[in-house]
């Protein structure tokens, strides 16, 4: 096998490239904080204390009162069930029409003009940002399960892991690249004459324009197949949730890919947690300042690009399975490291990032690429989109822990360390998955090494 990419690969990846930066800079950095700063000043403007987001701060959304900090999370949620309508018909239709590329720019580019019109948000003007940004999510996650779809078609069983890898090594590239540059605009804004505010309108802009300037090179590279299912009978909509009910019912007849997806449901869940609760330990329990975040959030976006390029690489050389379980391992290990940082240590919380950049982009990326070895051919995109939909309904449950342990002891340290379970948890049902039969079950080619 080698290691260069085809000019349909190398498309792939720029996908990665392009879409990455929605979920780097706008879903985890700059939207909720806006969000709830615009929310903040509209609830003042009706009269509202505010002593704190969450405290006295309360704006009404369909006849409740919803305090300012917590909308974003509502918000979100919202949109989660949004894709619980949208992605079974996605799915369908890519599987069963094979306008895969069309498809995936139609989200893309949906995704993109949403994002840009981000920048509506100002003063106390937040509801149709608010719908907005439900709209770029959904449009996000629906590219996704069509973009994880063409890996089986553009990938050979021993190339895909290393094409994996390399996408979501430049996706974390990208996505570090275009946040650098938010990051340096809002700090130069007195050069530019414009207010914090602008100049985070202004990023929402970037990202958008970013992600569909590069989903144009992604798609002039990527072709369509024929579909190997049989078209759609009847209506998409209602065959959509079809087919969805049809994939479930096939997964329990696939109970090695089955317990595959229970696994990385399970340890993809605590690290999406380290994740989003990684700048709450530095700032509330460490006390770090913000400029000490943004910066590990840079390290880990730099460091994760060649820590995925790493798994790719020793994928090649001992399997898929065997890396993943190397990078749960470290995972712990980082986790653990983390109850013992102490407050205001700075190089502590960057060496942390350091250990979070090596495993962060690799785990998921060949937890993709075994997913797609274990799936029947035709149906990608069906399995993808209940591989997204089972990671975004299983999301709240690390959260969750984290929360109850942190409210019960007090403290975010042993909060982060519970997390620690579901990594060994998802270590121990990865490693008793008979791989290999589990490919032969699903009618696929075996790869060299698994």
């Amino acid at each position: 096998m080698t290691s260069r990419l085809d000019a349909e690969q190398r498309g792939w990846c720029i996908y990665d490239w392009a879409n990455t930066v929605f979920k780097t800079s706008v879903l985890a950095v700059f939207f909720s904080l806006y969000l709830t700063e615009i929310v903040r000043a509209d609830a003042r403007s009706m009269g509202q204390p505010c002593v704190t987001a969450l405290t006295g701060c309360g704006v009404p959304v369909f006849g409740f009162s919803v305090q300012a900090g917590s909308l974003f999370g509502f918000l979100l949620a919202a949109s989660t069930v949004l894709q619980l309508l949208v992605l079974p018909v996605t799915a369908a239709i890519a599987d069963r029409t094979g306008h895969k590329r069309a498809l995936l720019g139609g989200f893309a580019f949906a995704g993109a003009a949403a994002t840009c019109g981000l920048a509506v948000l100002h003063g106390t003007s937040w509801r149709l940002g608010a719908v907005l940004f439900a709209l770029a999510n959904v449009c996000y996650y629906a590219s996704v399960v069509v973009y994880y779809a063409f890996l089986a078609d553009i990938a050979t069983a021993d190339e895909r892991d290393a094409v994996s890898s390399k996408g979501w090594a430049f996706g974390y590239l990208g996505g570090g690249l275009c946040l650098a540059l938010n990051i340096a605009l809002i700090q130069a804004r007195d050069v530019f004459g414009l207010s914090q505010a602008d100049a985070i309108r202004l990023c929402f802009v970037m990202c958008g324009l970013w992600w569909a300037a590069f989903t144009v090179v992604a798609l002039a590279r990527l072709r369509d197949r024929a579909p190997v299912a049989a078209p759609p009978d009847g209506p998409v909509l209602s065959e959509g949730f079809r087919q969805l009910a049809r994939t479930v019912a096939q997964a329990r007849r696939l109970p090695i890919t089955l317990a595959f997806l229970v696994g990385f449901l399970i340890f993809i869940d605590g690290i999406n947690t380290v994740n989003t609760t990684a700048s709450l330990y530095g700032s509330q329990e460490l006390g770090l300042p913000v400029e000490v975040l943004t910066v590990t959030i840079l390290i880990v976006q730099f460091v994760a690009f060649g820590g995925a390029l790493a798994h790719g690489w020793l994928a090649g050389r001992i399997g898929a399975k065997r890396t993943i379980l190397i990078s749960l391992a470290v995972w712990v290990v980082v986790i653990a490291a983390a109850y013992f940082v102490q407050p205001g240590q700075r190089l502590q919380f960057y060496a942390l990032a350091l250990g979070i950049g090596l495993v962060v982009g690799g785990t998921p990326a060949l937890s993709r690429s075994m997913y797609s070895q274990l799936v029947p051919k035709g149906s990608q995109a069906a399995y993808f989109a209940l591989y997204t939909l089972g990671e975004r309904g299983t999301s709240s449950l690390g959260p969750l822990v984290f929360s109850l342990v942190a409210e019960a002891t007090g403290s975010y340290r042993p909060a982060i360390l519970s997390l620690v379970m579901f990594l060994m948890i998802g270590f121990g049902v990865t490693t008793l998955v008979p791989v290999r039969r589990g490919i032969r079950a699903a009618g696929n080619p075996e790869p060299r090494l698994v």
